[in-house]
């Protein structure tokens, strides 16, 4: 690990709070789904990914798509505290004129596509890495949604990825096992997943999705099999951090009320940066 993991802890606290306190702000957002995929994408940004804020458009950079572009605010919070652009731009978030939209779009630095209608965001990683087999130093990200995996646009991706032996691609599942709709389970059962992913030519891992230690180091460990593309099923908590919000459906993009947001700010340690 090259940073402090009770730091990165911290700041994913950090974040959180951030992100309850934009969706309050705009009322209206997606809190469950970003809440759980905040340490992954510390995870991410904080030890793995090789990306250069100044210059977003770095071409020896690292690519990163979220293709379950709802849960965009975590997303938003960790570009703004990595000083892809202002942190102050933050409370804009859906506000008229803003360039800090409900889905990504590339007129935010450090986005690389618009995302947003599920089940795009691995077939654009798989153009991605297919575009960078020469760049030996490069390495392209894809994290999805579990209730995502329904559409049959992930699979196809994954047919192709597993084909073109893309083994610097690599997707992550926030695997919180709720959608907006209920349980993924009985929505559209998933499990055996593992055994799925690896059919169609996949190396596959596990992990605690909230275990920022754990998942840096799977992560910055690809390719687990050389001319294998890499998946990571991170098993998280739809609404992790705040206890009346964790595992509840209901929250999948209901707005705190003041008191909610304060109490919530209160379990996270009051919202405050580790260096604040």
């Amino acid at each position: 690990m090259r940073s402090n993991v009770q730091d990165l802890v911290k700041k994913a606290a950090a974040i959180r709070a951030e992100v309850l306190k934009m969706i309050h702000n705009a009322k209206g957002g997606h809190t469950g789904g970003s809440l759980s995929s905040v340490d992954i994408l510390v995870s991410l940004y904080y030890e793995v990914m090789n990306v250069d804020p100044q210059n977003p458009n770095w071409d020896q950079r690292d690519m990163f798509i979220l293709s379950k572009g709802h849960s965009v605010e975590g997303f938003y919070c960790v570009l703004a505290d990595r000083g892809f652009f202002p942190k102050e731009e933050l409370l804009t978030f859906s506000a008229y004129g803003t360039r800090l939209a409900g889905h990504p779009t590339r007129h935010v630095p450090g986005v690389e596509v618009n995302t947003g209608s599920l089940g795009h965001g691995l077939s654009v990683g798989v153009g991605m890495a297919l575009a960078i087999r020469k760049q030996l130093y490069r390495r392209v990200y894809v994290l999805l949604g579990d209730g995502e995996l329904a559409e049959g646009s992930v699979w196809e991706a994954a047919m192709a990825a597993a084909n073109y032996k893309l083994d610097r691609l690599t997707a992550i599942i926030d695997r919180n096992r709720l959608q907006i709709t209920g349980e993924t389970e009985k929505v559209m059962r998933l499990e055996p997943l593992t055994d799925k992913w690896e059919s169609f030519g996949w190396a596959v891992r596990e992990a605690d999705g909230h275990d920022i230690a754990e998942l840096a180091q799977n992560l910055a460990d690809v390719p687990w099999v050389p001319g294998k593309p890499n998946l990571l099923i991170a098993h998280t908590h739809k609404g992790y951090g705040v206890s009346f919000i964790q595992d509840k459906p209901e929250w999948h993009h209901r707005v705190p009320t003041d008191q909610e947001l304060a109490a919530a700010l209160r379990e996270l340690g009051g919202g405050r940066d580790h260096g604040e």
